[in-house]
């Protein structure tokens, strides 16, 4: 009986291919989305657009020299209010937080520029309430931990998963030596554990904040590869008439 060695990219059937198409667009699309919403928070940690090392600093370590408020002030929600209201929320926090200014000059900030989010959304903070803003008008200590915890087995369970994915359908691909494929394969899950460690590394000593940056653009740099080659072999190399006998899953 003849071996059978259709297993590889190019000789996937229309449906399959149909498939794995439709998943690694929506990965695609969904890590495109994902750097844009680094860009927007993390990325706006300094007061300036674009990711910098100072975004992950402040973001894990925090502005020792300074709140969390003043930190979110100056950096991802600068635009909220103007910029004597932002001015006077920093001196309050400066100044040690009381409560008699927060009831008269900084609870009606809060309420006019701040409350339709902070007041609504589960996930934010409730600024409208003087004991849970005195905590973020206190010295920025980083990101909490138990924060941390949430969101690292999050990023572990979740990422991991799709990666898992990406690399079963490049594994498909033909054309590669097979400890390359291997290499290929395994590298973003290295980078995610580095990208994670690096979260808990930087909140203890900022000058961790730079494996966080190579973390993120390694992982997303491999499954790139793995998700653009994987498109190339299903379909332009059918349509130029290259086709393989490869048995991409024989040992």
């Amino acid at each position: 009986m003849k071996e059978s060695s259709w297993l590889n990219l190019p000789s996937l059937s229309l449906s399959v291919k149909s498939l794995f198409t439709g998943y690694i667009f929506v990965v695609g699309l969904g890590l495109m989305m994902a750097g844009g919403q680094i860009m927007l928070t993390h990325g706006m940690a300094d007061g300036k657009f674009g990711l910098s090392v100072d975004d992950i600093v402040y973001s894990y370590y925090g502005n020792r020299e300074g709140s969390k408020l003043e930190s979110k002030l100056n950096g991802s929600m600068k635009d909220k209010a103007t910029p004597k209201e932002n001015l006077t929320m920093i001196k309050w926090a400066r100044e040690g937080a009381d409560e008699t200014t927060w009831n008269s000059t900084i609870k009606p900030i809060v309420e006019a520029k701040c409350a339709i989010c902070h007041a609504h959304i589960s996930t934010l903070p409730n600024v409208t309430s003087y004991e849970d803003m005195k905590q973020i008008a206190a010295v920025d200590h980083g990101a909490e931990i138990g924060s941390l915890t949430r969101v690292s087995h999050i990023h572990l369970f979740g990422i991991s998963f799709i990666f898992f994915f990406v690399g079963l359908i490049f594994s498909m691909a033909v054309g590669f030596r097979p400890w390359v494929k291997a290499a290929i394969i395994f590298v973003p899950f290295a980078f995610l554990i580095l990208d994670i460690a690096s979260w808990w590394l930087t909140k203890m000593n900022p000058g961790f904040a730079w494996l966080v940056i190579i973390g993120g653009f390694g992982y997303s740099i491999a499954a790139g590869v793995m998700l653009f080659t994987s498109l190339y072999q299903m379909w332009i190399m059918p349509m130029k008439g290259q086709t393989s006998e490869e048995n991409t899953w024989k040992g």
